[in-house]
């Protein structure tokens, strides 16, 4: 009887703890929306790519735990706090109030705005930053851009299509950016294997 006791109040304790911290975060995101945002973002897009590292390593039967390039979440991490957070944020703002709800067909209009404005534009601009957080030369920021922009994109616009349209029509603005990020965990590991 004791271990079923201990066992249920360990998982009272978990939910409790995970109350709070999702308490903390809303606080946070209420009174300081962007610098939360930024940090969520810089966060998950180190983790992103730290996975990534990791899946490359398994796929290569390598041993994980050797030659991780600490460097690839450094510069992931700079990415999501300095621009993914922030950009994002103000973007959900922009189409909120440039596209409001009650617009006649207002989810297809954001859904545009989304893909053919901001996602190429977006990812123009990640590969700007990474090749410069990378420190690599005007030349291989146009070698990349002509070999992993264009299926960077149609893949972009295959995934992200419709979790964009479930994020811009469904989910609360002050969680599309979290949303988002979540979601792209996945995608910063595509994207990090576009630049090997």
């Amino acid at each position: 009887m004791a271990p079923a006791l201990s066992k249920l109040r360990a998982e009272a304790g978990l939910g409790a703890l995970l109350r709070r911290a999702l308490a903390q975060y809303l606080l946070l995101l209420r009174l300081y929306p962007v610098l939360t945002k930024a940090a969520t973002s810089g966060f998950l897009s180190a983790l992103g790519n730290f996975l990534a590292q990791m899946i490359e390593k398994k796929q290569k039967k390598e041993n994980c735990s050797l030659n991780l390039d600490v460097n690839g979440p450094l510069r992931y991490a700079i990415y999501g706090f300095f621009f993914t957070g922030p950009l994002s944020h103000f973007f959900y703002l922009f189409m909120e109030h440039w596209i409001p709800s009650d617009v006649p067909l207002a989810g297809v209009k954001r859904l545009l705005l989304d893909r053919l404005i901001f996602a190429p534009a977006f990812l123009l601009f990640f590969f700007f930053i990474m090749n410069f957080l990378e420190r690599k030369d005007m030349a291989a920021f146009s070698a990349k851009m002509r070999r992993g922009f264009w299926p960077a994109l149609q893949m972009n616009w295959k995934v992200w299509t419709p979790l964009q349209f479930i994020n811009i029509n469904y989910v609360p603005l002050q969680f599309r950016v979290l949303f988002a990020n979540l979601v792209a965990l996945f995608w910063y590991a595509y994207l990090a294997s576009l630049g090997k």
